[in-house]
């Protein structure tokens, strides 16, 4: 009886320890796909799926954050949406638990990145590497956590590199690979010079994944070769080949063009919620998913909501909403964009007249709308006085919610006008 009893209790126990390591197997294949759902979302492409599923299985089974890298080539811009779709994805994988590492290219930024270039590129200066490096940190560090990232300099590696060892390195790939890259090859055809320098560029980026041991790298499309040539490499050395991560460009508020400063259909970081909130809200329906993909950290349960919402007929305005929402948030205070919300359903939505707008000082001399002409102007509503006058006669200017017909309109303190899209100013006078 007893030897039974013990066997029984041999066998319940061996069945619950089954029972416990298949729940363990479960959850961490759960959270491997949940993982992988987070660092799909949005991307253009993903290369070395299988194996970065075995590292992030084995990262939660150990406990050890996978090293994710991503390089910057300090030529200090500002920032925009369209720049912080790398650093909103590597936010996400930081708040999934795992190591950051911003490589910042001082030793690279001598040569500058050849890619895309049709001639070479201007070396910087080590001072000029330096402040735009500062110009970067400052900037990141509004996205990502500073207490979770680590920022390296590519130069504490490469510039101990010995002539013997910089021959070892070159030896790893042919001329023929290097004019694989359309821009070498562009400029080879056409008789453009290619110093021998720039095509130690992506040999060293490549090197700096086998000096981190990154698990993971993520860049732009614009990056593609570059970063192969780090997997490449990593093999070459012995190690596992990281993961490559290329996040898509982001198409600007007219929905056409690229994001970009110069064509003025940017969403900058800087700017403020109200700013921003509105410029999101010009964003065209058919890129709202993309914009929540890119452009915030929802995740991806919260993101099929917002799908299954559109396609069954939703309106894309409250979606849209949603979007400025999470997007003004995540660069400026809750209340800030709370404030930004209600401007804009005030002003945009309920057509009526916001109460906190900007004042404008001016005098009255005529008491019509001639007499606002050159404050508008020193006050960087409009470009110049021709610009405001084609602005009425198109019918962007209101007063008081009523549509301003003609320049001889005639306007008082505490009129509110609003100048094309999104700027209001209440007139203010001491006469």
């Amino acid at each position: 009886m007893k030897t039974t009893e013990t066997e029984s209790m041999k066998r319940g126990s061996q069945e619950n320890g089954e029972m416990m390591r298949q729940m363990d197997e479960e959850q961490t294949a759960a959270l491997v796909r949940h993982q992988m759902r987070v660092i799909r979302q949005g991307a253009a492409e993903l290369i070395g799926e299988e194996e970065l599923e075995k590292k992030l299985r084995r990262s939660i089974m150990t406990g050890k954050p996978l090293t994710v890298k991503f390089g910057m080539d300090p030529s200090a811009p500002d920032i925009h949406l369209g720049h912080a779709v790398a650093l909103r994805k590597l936010k996400q994988m930081q708040d999934l638990g795992h190591r950051i590492v911003v490589v910042i290219g001082d030793f690279t930024g001598r040569i500058g990145d050849p890619t895309g270039k049709s001639k070479g590129r201007k070396a910087l200066s080590d001072e000029e590497v330096s402040v735009n490096a500062q110009t970067y940190q400052e900037q990141i560090f509004r996205i990502l956590d500073r207490d979770k990232t680590q920022v390296r300099y590519n130069g504490e590696w490469l510039e101990h590199l010995d002539f013997g060892q910089v021959l070892e390195l070159a030896s790893t790939t042919t001329v023929a690979r290097m004019l694989e890259r359309d821009d070498f090859q562009n400029r080879f055809r056409n008789n453009v010079p290619i110093g021998l320098h720039e095509f130690f560029y992506p040999l060293m980026q490549a090197y700096d994944s086998v000096a981190l041991e990154a698990d993971l790298e993520l860049g732009g499309t614009d990056q593609t070769f570059n970063i192969l040539m780090g997997r490449s490499l990593q093999k070459e050395r012995g190690q596992e080949p990281q993961a490559v991560l290329f996040m898509p460009i982001l198409e600007g508020i007219d929905g056409v063009e690229k994001m970009s400063k110069s064509l003025g259909n940017y969403i900058g970081v800087h700017e403020d919620a109200r700013t921003m909130f509105t410029k999101v809200m010009q964003v065209p329906d058919g890129l709202i998913v993309k914009y929540f993909e890119l452009g915030t950290d929802i995740q991806p349960e919260e993101l099929d909501r917002v799908k299954e919402e559109l396609a069954d007929g939703g309106n894309p305005r409250d979606a849209k909403l949603l979007l400025a929402r999470m997007i003004t948030a995540l660069y400026n205070h809750e209340e800030e964009a709370e404030a930004a919300e209600r401007f804009f359903r005030e002003a945009f939505t309920n057509r009526s007249v916001p109460e906190n707008v900007d004042a404008l000082q001016v005098i009255l001399e005529r008491g019509n709308l001639l007499d606002c002409v050159r404050p508008l102007v020193n006050g960087g509503y409009v470009e110049s006085g021709a610009g405001f006058r084609r602005l009425v006669a198109q019918g962007g200017v209101w007063r008081n919610g009523e549509r301003v017909k003609d320049m001889e309109e005639r306007v008082k303190a505490g009129d509110v006008l609003k100048v094309g899209k999104r700027q209001f100013v209440r007139l203010e006078t001491d006469m």
